[in-house]
């Protein structure tokens, strides 16, 4: 970790003799502003500026392949053999169909926004595509923290950037927005293997650009799926590796067809085990996906699925279990009401491995179906459009035994069986999901002169929900047939935005944006919740989202940036459902974030280091109470920051070695916190203990995330790198205790991957992953809550153990 963070930070070390520099314009001579040119199998990259102009200077003399292009235009590659300076102008005529890109481009940033950002390629998604869910390919990019319920990354993960949780980052699809609507979640579980049909992904951190969908918190992650191959294809990818981990991929495409037909498909299982006891998974998902490319047009169609049948591991295992403290054990299972058959589980369970589920279906069952449509139009050489339908279903329930539950909970009477009076019984339940999510989005693009442009784009979603449950089993009579629902509760929401964004290069060296999103969100709740409650919750959000900010080129290879922009953030349905009656409906939150940064790319070097601030008002948390039925709910906070900097970069040493890495070190405080703690008793009302906390971190929000990879290529066809990443400590709730706590982590990966062809296959990769080298024991997740019974106190923790050494090996054939 050091040697990457010292390799991150090392200056150029030599002085190269030679530039390139020169003019790209289209047929009639017509300057191309923004059109990119870069070194090929180089790290070096730029733009032309506002008069079509691009230079590299201090190359070092040798071969160079030059690679430009520009949407809407044939890509050209030239070769040349550097020994002097030299001008090479380039000509691109106007290609035979409109590139796919052109349905991102109105909520990308590029090397021109004062954004945040990192791009991950294609090849870069593959070469660390081993079957595991996106948030572990994503995990070497700054500020970025991962999490597996299962231990080892397949079913249930998670991703924090900058310390917020998935519930704060935008996620879209072809600009098509991916979140859940109620929970504002992403559920990475319902697109197994979908990291084989992304062509590539940016990573926005901060609010970033205007998008479609909730309010960006923390980041955004902006996927693109596979855009066409030229040529037709066949891929067969598996993987297998510990935890019977095992993944089977079929690709297939068509290329294109006269120029103007493209056909693409895909089909995937993954199943493993998982680390913790009983936490397997299986997994199957599709890609299809049909497309007309016409030479000023673009209609591609998207179809999309994921089942998931995942084994419930979301409880983690009690600090005591953690420590093999049987005693403590004892006291977590007195205190938490255990039956003697659990707790006798809870004693001949794993230290680092315990489920405490073991019920045969114990499962989580979903499915989830996209449909996208998708068209863009170039009208003109300075006027252009990009739109699409899309409808999402999902259906699926989670089921569970529960020992000896009570008929009260399900506002039920108890029962006479044999002239005894029972008011508790053996019962499996399924809690239902049944969503619909359908919409559009939209983008104008014009663009009247080089220095000048504008986009007009937006989108309008309506999301209907049922949520309903089921007793399909019970050892006494309920009353309850296996069809008739306990409860049933309903969700819409409508969500509606528009945004104008305008850039404008007063000279060619600076560049200005103004970006202004209005957003109206509806949101009813209604019906009875999970608890058998009324609920009627009717809330209208209007949010004003403006965002500026300016780029200056301090020659081809660097540029500094600032920005300032606000988001605006509705609750999500559990802010609702699970707050403690007659408290007042939560505040929507407010943000506004500063970011200021320094970019440099050179042939062998580049860097990137980056300061923000985020400034919250009313940011909902987490604070220790929890409402009739031990639902934890959040609370508005008036005032919360977080502010770091942040470094990213890599290092070309020489033909065979390569150094990639990133740092971020941040504060994250709550100016005033408090802290409250529910009592147990009959008349809690009164005995609820509240503590004040002055400026305590914010719950899982490392102060230092670092990562880094060495690669080393010995010869052709064969890469190796090393992985290395730190977590510094965070604490699982607001409190800052260190009884509280997720101890600090360093993990190590290692990766091989080589490439080679024999008569009638393409391609053969043969690629090992072998993850936490080292066998560290660490916990990546946890949670926390305490109660207090006759003045006593009682806290409990629970933990996300993840795997030790472990393994994934893979064999992908290319026909």
């Amino acid at each position: 970790m050091t040697i990457a963070l010292a390799m991150l930070l090392m200056p150029v070390l030599t002085k190269a003799q030679f530039s390139i520099s020169g003019l790209v314009s289209e047929k009639s001579n017509q300057a191309l502003p923004g059109a990119s040119i870069r070194l090929k199998d180089k790290s070096s990259g730029t733009t032309t500026d506002s008069q079509g102009k691009y230079q590299f200077t201090n190359l070092k003399a040798g071969n160079y392949t030059l690679v430009v292009s520009f949407i809407g235009y044939q890509t050209v590659e030239k070769n040349l053999d550097l020994n002097t300076d030299q001008v090479l102008n380039f000509s691109l005529s106007p290609s035979a169909f409109l590139a796919d890109e052109v349905i991102v481009r109105a909520t990308r940033a590029n090397e021109k926004s004062a954004t945040t950002y990192r791009n991950l390629t294609k090849e870069e998604i593959q070469q660390n595509n081993f079957g595991q869910d996106l948030p572990f390919i994503l995990n070497n990019t700054p500020g970025v923290v991962v999490t597996s319920d299962a231990g080892a990354g397949v079913g249930y993960t998670g991703i924090r950037i900058r310390g917020s949780d998935a519930s704060r980052i935008n996620v879209t699809i072809n600009g098509i927005p991916y979140n859940d609507s109620e929970s504002q979640g992403i559920f990475w579980v319902n697109m197994p293997d979908f990291a084989s049909s992304i062509e590539n992904v940016q990573i926005q951190r901060g609010v970033g650009t205007s998008t479609n969908g909730a309010g960006a918190f923390g980041g955004s992650l902006n996927i693109q799926t596979l855009a066409p191959s030229e040529k037709a294809y066949a891929e067969l990818n598996n993987t297998f590796g510990s935890f019977n981990t095992l993944k089977n991929t079929f690709k297939v495409g068509t290329g294109l067809i006269d120029n103007k037909w493209s056909f693409d498909g895909r089909l995937s299982r993954v199943k493993s085990d998982g680390y913790i006891d009983r936490a397997a998974s299986a997994l199957k998902s599709y890609f299809l996906s049909g497309a007309y490319h016409g030479k000023n047009e673009l209609l591609r169609l998207n179809l999309f699925s994921g089942t998931e049948k995942t084994y419930q591991a979301w409880s983690g295992i009690p600090e005591s279990r953690l420590k093999g403290d049987v005693q403590g054990m004892k006291d977590y299972a007195a205190n938490e009401g255990l039956k003697p058959e659990e707790l006798e589980h809870l004693l001949n369970s794993g230290n680092r491995t315990y489920n405490p589920f073991t019920y045969k279906d114990q499962t989580d069952n979903y499915t989830q179906n996209h449909y996208q449509a998708i068209y863009a139009k170039q009208f003109n050489e300075q006027f252009s459009f990009n739109g699409a339908l899309h409808y999402t279903d999902g259906k699926g329930y989670f089921e569970e035994f529960k020992l000896r539950d009570k008929y009260e909970k399900y506002k039920l009477p108890g029962v006479i069986v044999d002239g005894q009076l029972k008011d508790r019984t053996d019962l499996v339940r399924r809690r239902w999901l049944d969503n619909n999510f359908y919409g559009l989005t939209y983008a104008f693009n014009y663009q009247p002169q080089s220095d000048l442009s504008f986009t007009l784009g937006g989108a309008y979603n309506e999301y209907r929900g049922k949520h309903f449950g089921q007793v399909i089993w019970s050892r006494f009579p309920m009353g309850l047939s296996n069809t008739d629902h306990y409860y049933d509760g309903k969700g819409n929401k409508n969500d509606f935005n528009t945004y104008l964004k305008v850039t404008y290069s007063p000279i060619d060296q600076l560049s200005l944006f103004a970006d202004l999103q209005y957003r109206r969100v509806s949101y009813d709740i209604s019906g009875l919740d999970k608890n058998v409650e009324p609920i009627n919750f009717s809330n209208d959000y209007n949010f004003f989202n403006p965002k500026v900010g300016a780029t200056y080129f301090l020659n081809q290879q660097s540029n500094i940036y600032t920005s300032f922009s606000v988001a605006n953030k509705e609750p999500n349905r559990d802010d609702f459902t699970s707050l403690k009656k007659g408290l007042p409906s939560p505040k929507p939150e407010r943000l506004n974030n500063v970011e200021a940064g320094y970019r440099f790319n050179d042939k062998t070097f580049n860097v990137g280091v980056n300061v923000y601030g985020m400034f919250y008002k009313d940011q909902l948390i987490f604070t220790g109470e929890v409402n009739e039925y031990a639902d934890a709910y959040r609370q508005n906070v008036d005032k919360s920051y977080r502010i770091g900097i942040e470094l990213d970069g890599s290092y070309v040493i020489s033909s065979k070695f390569a150094v990639n890495a990133n740092a971020a070190f941040s504060r994250n405080k709550i100016k005033n916190y408090v802290d409250y703690i529910a009592n147990t008793e009959e008349d809690e009302s009164t005995n609820i203990i509240a503590t004040n906390y002055s400026n305590p971190d914010i719950s899982f929000s490392p102060a230092a995330v670092v990562s880094g990879e060495l690669v080393y290529k010995p010869f052709k066809g064969f890469a190796a790198a090393l992985q290395s990443k730190y977590i510094s400590k965070q604490y699982m709730d607001n409190t800052q205790s260190e009884s509280k706590m997720l101890k600090a982590y360093w993990v190590n990966n290692a990766r091989l991957g080589y490439d080679f062809k024999i008569k009638g296959i393409k391609n053969i990769n043969l690629g090992l992953l072998v993850n936490n080298i080292l066998n560290k024991k660490y916990e990546s997740n946890g949670y926390t809550y305490s109660y207090a019974y006759k003045g006593d106190v009682t806290k409990q923790n629970f933990y996300f153990t993840q795997a030790g050494t472990n393994f994934l090996l893979s064999l992908n054939l290319k026909f």
